[in-house]
């Protein structure tokens, strides 16, 4: 393992928070006996072109500054290789890594932990679901859910859970529920009329929605959540319980386990890790072990 470390920094994550943090985060991983270097970016695209090289040149390992958006990003430059993926979440959210057990909002903490994990060799391997050429480490959303999304990455004058809540009622205005058509497993297409189908390879989405409550990162498997055909009312009392994960007792949710899924439904445009990923239809495959993570 190569002693040279490289930052991925988003510096405008969590209102400038991912600045801040890769200072005492370096400072940990220096500490440590580790060298660092920092990738920064024009853009998304430049600065996935950066962390791509950075992986290939053989860094040790890449540590994204940021939120779930820079995981995201960092994602696709380490999935399917042998370059273990940290995280120093500092944004809004941050639900990939409360998922993992990783330090929120303490940078120092998070560089520490990284640190550790590298010198002891003991980097987790997460399983990660993809969509043709991307990868997604918590939550891929459609729906009523991903509408919210879609709405509330427009609030910019609002952040965190609450941004959330804001947008839920300004979608349940114009709420109808969804006819989709749905395989799991290559087994047989069904058709539902459902709220929103989300499928979990973590457990939370939106700043800790724990929609997929049950799901684990290493198991090969989905959780997909299943909210059905329901009134305004009946969302209205389910939709809150998901911070909690309660909702998953509700006669309206069901939730399936299967390692790939198909998703076919008109006017629907899928999110994961909170990231736009395009309209439906689309296949969603289960990938055990896709990467390394610096986690305990």
């Amino acid at each position: 393992m190569t002693s040279e470390i490289t930052l991925f920094v988003n510096p405008t994550a969590g209102s400038g928070r991912g600045a801040r943090a890769a200072q005492p985060a370096a400072s940990a991983l220096r500490d440590a006996g580790f060298s660092v270097r920092t990738v920064l970016g024009e853009d998304a695209g430049d600065a996935l072109r950066r962390a791509r090289e950075a992986v290939a040149g053989g860094t040790g390992a890449l540590i994204a500054v940021g939120g779930d958006g820079m995981m995201s990003l960092a994602l696709q430059a380490v999935a399917g290789t042998s370059t273990p993926l940290g995280a120093v979440a500092v944004g809004t959210g941050n639900d990939f890594a409360r998922a993992l057990g990783l330090p929120v909002r303490d940078p120092a903490a998070a560089g520490r932990l990284a640190a550790e994990v590298l010198k002891a060799g003991t980097a987790r391997e997460t399983d990660l679901g993809r969509v043709g050429e991307r990868w997604f480490g918590s939550v891929l959303a459609s729906g009523f859910d991903s509408r919210v999304n879609d709405r509330g990455n427009r609030m910019r004058w609002v952040g965190g859970r609450f941004k959330y809540d804001l947008a839920i009622l300004a979608e349940l205005a114009a709420f109808r529920p969804v006819p989709y058509r749905v395989r799991l497993d290559g087994g047989p297409l069904r058709e539902i009329e459902a709220t929103l189908i989300a499928v979990g390879n973590g457990t939370a989405y939106g700043g800790g929605m724990r929609i997929c409550a049950d799901a684990v990162m290493d198991d090969g498997l989905f959780d997909v959540t299943v909210v059905g055909a329901c009134s305004r009312t009946t969302l209205l009392r389910v939709f809150p319980r998901v911070y909690r994960g309660t909702h998953l007792d509700h006669p309206v949710v069901s939730v399936h386990r299967a390692s790939s899924i198909e998703l076919a439904a008109a006017g629907v445009t899928a999110y994961a890790d909170g990231e736009p990923l395009g309209a439906l239809p689309l296949t969603a495959t289960c990938v055990p072990g896709a990467v390394r993570i610096l986690a305990p």
